[in-house]
């Protein structure tokens, strides 16, 4: 099934807050001392609390993904499972939260995107890694002088979607002061029940996050505290095999050729395609795109597996003097 056929229409709609909540807290004075909340209250009633949700119209739906990132193909089947609920309930994409496992470069954090843009719904990503305070999910009290809301609930105030794929990229690495826990917010979020009644702490508002789907990533499972991991599914993703390798190095080749006006053929050449299988994932875009412009470069619109050789990154030197 190409990409374009893929239907899962936008066929419901959820309230997510409730806008005259938002009208009382204008008019409290806490809205009047902080011109950034006045701000995102008055944002949250232009765009009312309704928002959009998907509702999958076949199970099929995700097939796609089973070619485009064929080493997850253990996950694809146990989402296609809850797409079957969904159709025959008539009810909005929901999965349990799942954490994907496994070495840098094997494209989990692709796989997340693509299953975004596949469901047709919000994207947001979080690295975990860079995060130090629970206030980045959750947002921070409008008493601090830079407080501003998290990203959950700009997700749900900005976006289109009350169910968009949330990424939490890495989130083994996550760190910083046990103060200001940054899994802290998971507790709540990843709970239906509590979810429903979110309340980010620059907000102060509830707001209804149940319908989020999260996606999170790591390499190593050992770090994160047992009562999050209890509330996952767990994945252990592999390496792409040879044969998987060279789908994914075929249909990245095709994907950038299509989409750019550079005299190179639809179809790539196998030999290549051989050289390009033995690079992780994660680095055969910036690989492909280089040996592109060498072979530019030297007046050429064929790749050669030379062309691969001299887009290799140079380790880089300190000079002295």
């Amino acid at each position: 099934m190409a990409e374009a056929e893929i239907r899962i229409p936008l066929a419901d709609t959820r309230e997510i807050y409730c806008v005259s909540d938002v009208e009382r807290a204008l008019e409290d004075g806490a809205a009047g001392r902080h011109e950034s909340l006045s701000a995102f209250y008055d944002r949250m009633r232009q765009r009312g609390g309704i928002r959009f949700v998907v509702k999958p119209s076949s199970a099929d739906a995700l097939d796609s993904l089973y070619e485009r990132c064929p080493n997850f193909s253990e996950v694809v089947d146990d989402l296609k499972k809850y797409l079957a609920l969904a159709v025959s309930g008539n009810e909005p994409v929901h999965f349990t939260p799942m954490l994907l496992l496994g070495e840098p470069g094997i494209g989990k954090t692709h796989f997340a995107r693509c299953l975004a843009e596949t469901l047709g719904t919000g994207y947001e990503f979080v690295s975990m890694s860079s995060l130090t305070a629970g206030w980045i999910l959750s947002g921070a009290s409008s008493q601090w002088s830079n407080a501003k809301p998290g990203k959950v609930a700009n997700a749900l105030v900005n976006g289109e979607y009350a169910n968009p794929v949330m990424v939490l990229d890495e989130v083994d690495k996550a760190g910083g002061d046990s103060r200001y826990d940054p899994m802290g917010a998971l507790y709540g979020l990843l709970e239906r029940d509590t979810a429903r009644n979110f309340r980010d702490e620059f907000v102060e508002l509830d707001m209804d996050a149940s319908h989020v789907l999260w996606v999170s990533t790591a390499n190593d499972e050992r770090g994160l505290p047992e009562p999050i991991l209890n509330r996952m599914n767990v994945y252990q993703v592999p390496r792409p095999d040879e044969a998987e390798s060279l789908r994914i190095a075929c249909r990245l080749y095709r994907e950038i050729v299509s989409g750019h006006d550079w005299g190179f053929p639809e179809e790539p050449p196998a030999d290549v395609m051989e050289s390009l299988a033995a690079v992780p994932p994660r680095d055969m875009r910036k690989r492909l795109l280089a040996a592109f412009g060498t072979a530019k470069l030297d007046g050429r619109s064929e790749l050669a597996t030379r062309d691969l050789e001299a887009s290799r990154g140079k380790t880089s030197r300190r000079m002295g003097f």
